[in-house]
């Protein structure tokens, strides 16, 4: 299994991330939080019926803040906002897709320009 080398905070803007094999990915901090993988953000499902997230109240000041970033076993970070927001647990596989999908459309938009 692919794992990080080292995580870097870019100011509050985004994270990069420096895999073991030499590629590097940067996500911005918006999307990991509003994309955050857990029940209470994206809703689950449970026996083919899928139950959607209750419904989202006013955001709260820090909400795409990281105030702290913790490794979870050998596979994944938890990420805790500075709103109090620390329920999504991002494995590697999932930071990988998302950086790989982040690399692409920097790409397509740089050759717009």
């Amino acid at each position: 299994m692919l794992s990080p080398q080292k995580i870097l905070k870019n100011e509050q803007e985004s994270i990069t991330i420096i895999w073991k094999d030499g590629r590097t990915h940067t996500i911005p901090l918006q999307f990991l939080r509003d994309e955050s993988p857990d029940a209470s953000n994206k809703g689950e499902t449970i026996l083919w019926t899928h139950y959607e997230p209750a419904p989202k109240g006013p955001d709260k000041p820090g909400k795409y803040i990281i105030t702290n970033i913790q490794v979870v076993g050998s596979y994944a970070i938890q990420i805790t906002w500075g709103d109090g927001y620390n329920h999504g647990i991002y494995s590697w596989d999932l930071l990988e897709q998302w950086g790989e999908f982040w690399e692409m459309k920097n790409n397509l938009n740089s050759k717009k320009d």
